[in-house]
C-alpha cells in the first residue's frame, strides 16, 4: 500500500506546475484526497481536498483561484498549480482519508488513512 506525490520542480515566479498523488494497493476514488504543504520553518498548511462521491472541493485562502484539484483516474489525483509565486515554495504531501473540510483559512482531511512521501515545489526567479 502506498501514496506516492510527484511533480515537483523548479518554476519561476508566475509559472505552472501540476503535481501527481497516485495510489498503489488500494483505490484512491474510495477516498477522500487532501494536498498539505509546509515550508521551512512553517506550521503544515492544507491547500487543497477534494471529496469521494460528491467531488466538492475545498482550498486553502492562499491558493484560491491558482490552484485546481482533480481526480485523474481511479487512482490519481491531480494539483494543477498556476501563477505560482515565492511564497508557494514548500514541499507537497498528498494523504487519502474520510472527508475534506475548510477551517481558518485552510483546507483539512479528516481521519487520514493513508499519506505519502512529499515533492519539493520551488519558485525562484
Amino acid at each position: 500500500v502506498q501514496l506516492q506525490a510527484s511533480g515537483g520542480g523548479l518554476v519561476q515566479p508566475g509559472g505552472s506546475l501540476r503535481l501527481s498523488c497516485a495510489a498503489s494497493g488500494f483505490t484512491l476514488d474510495d477516498y477522500a484526497v487532501g494536498w498539505f504543504r509546509q515550508a521551512p520553518g512553517k506550521e503544515r498548511e492544507g491547500v487543497s481536498c477534494t471529496n469521494t462521491g460528491d467531488n466538492v472541493t475545498y482550498y486553502g485562502d492562499s491558493v484560491k483561484g491558482r490552484f485546481t484539484i482533480s481526480r485523474n483516474n481511479i487512482n490519481t489525483v491531480d494539483l494543477q498549480m498556476d501563477s505560482l509565486n515565492v511564497e508557494d515554495t514548500a514541499v507537497y504531501y498528498c494523504a487519502a482519508g474520510g472527508q475534506c473540510g475548510y477551517y481558518l483559512g485552510s483546507s483539512h482531511l479528516l481521519e487520514t488513512r493513508y499519506q505519502g512521501q512529499g515533492t519539493q515545489v520551488t519558485v525562484s526567479s
